[in-house]
């Protein structure tokens, strides 16, 4: 009997090989498509901007300690008109001079909704807090002369929605300077001397 040639014919894949090629191509789609959609609802960052304060304490008779509680009034605007915000947290805190002069509190979760405006009203301080003794003197020097430098700042961490579709969390940073005009043992609503828009850093 004639022997047997040998059998020709294209050498199967590897599985594995098949596999992989899949997973990237599923991955490639993935990534068409989150970019598609990242043009499309690309989100703005949100706007902020103090439109009034009041303050109801301030004791600077037990340095190094210092007691202050105050309240601002600020709007917050959702720029994007596709695009809602969850602010999942949200913390406020008072400084002065690059110190921290209140303790930090938390407020309430905020929805923001398509691009349209909100106005929270953030109660901030009502413990002591330690600072130096050349921040507390500049704060009792700028309360005597009738003008304060102060920054607002919150902190906290918030996500996009557009649609069905919402991204992981990103941190948010807002930093609000203001000047506010102050007579020592005056309280309640002061005036805003300046106040420009806020930095906002996600």
């Amino acid at each position: 009997m004639p022997a047997k040639g040998r059998m020709s014919g294209v050498t199967p894949k590897d599985p594995r090989q098949a596999v992989c090629s899949c997973i990237t191509v599923f991955l490639l789609l993935i990534g068409v498509t989150a970019l598609t959609l990242w043009l499309v609802y690309r989100p703005h960052k949100p706007q902020f901007k103090v439109v009034g304060a009041a303050i109801y304490e301030i004791n600077t008779s037990a340095p190094p300690l210092i007691s202050i509680t105050m309240q601002f009034t600020l709007v917050t605007r959702n720029p994007n008109k596709r695009v809602s915000i969850y602010y999942d947290r949200l913390s406020a805190f008072v400084s002065y001079r690059d110190q921290a002069i209140t303790p930090q509190v938390m407020l309430p979760p905020l929805y923001h909704k398509r691009h349209s405006t909100v106005v929270v009203s953030p109660l901030v301080g009502g413990g002591a807090v330690p600072m130096s003794v050349e921040v507390a003197n500049g704060l009792v020097e700028d309360e005597a002369y009738g003008v304060v430098g102060l920054r607002l700042v919150l902190l906290g961490r918030l996500r996009w929605k557009a649609g069905a579709i919402r991204t992981g969390h990103y941190g948010v940073y807002v930093k609000c300077d203001v000047l506010v005009g102050l007579k020592k043992g005056f309280v309640g609503q002061v005036p805003l001397l300046g106040s420009p828009g806020c930095k906002v850093d996600i």
